[in-house]
């Protein structure tokens, strides 16, 4: 592994169509094989639908805002020092629930593949492409 600094000045944003994200550890960059960490800004409205990570075990640790963090089919409202794990093979969904900007820091491990991340997007199978909108029908009644 390669011990490196990280400063914010230095991050590379990726931009995405729910946000942007900032690799701060992954294998490509550090060499690390061990964990990958991702700081992670959630457009308001937007978020990470749901996903999976068959081999990776992830934390996500709120920032800023409030998140509508989803664990399989439990949803919760987390808030600045609340936390989510999320044990590998599990589905789950990250939105941003703040009329602002909201941030996470992800925390997965081990480390897999060449640049250290592996996802699978299952937001368009069922159940959970209906999910959320399940919830808010039931909330409406």
């Amino acid at each position: 592994m390669k011990s490196v600094f990280s400063v914010k000045t230095n991050k590379n944003w990726e931009k995405l169509e729910w946000g942007s994200r900032a690799w701060l550890t992954r294998n490509d960059a550090t060499r690390g094989e061990s964990l990958v960490v991702v700081e992670v800004d959630l457009a308001s409205g937007f978020g990470h639908d749901f996903h999976v990570h068959s081999e990776q075990d992830e934390l996500i640790y709120v920032l800023e805002g409030k998140i509508e963090q989803w664990i399989e089919t439990e949803m919760r409202i987390l808030t600045v020092g609340d936390s989510a794990f999320i044990e590998r093979s599990t589905v789950h969904a990250s939105f941003n629930a703040s009329d602002g900007p909201a941030r996470v820091l992800a925390i997965l491990a081990p480390a897999i593949g060449d640049n250290g991340y592996e996802v699978v997007e299952v937001a368009h199978d069922p159940p959970w492409c209906n999910l959320r909108q399940q919830g808010i029908d039931e909330d409406q009644h």
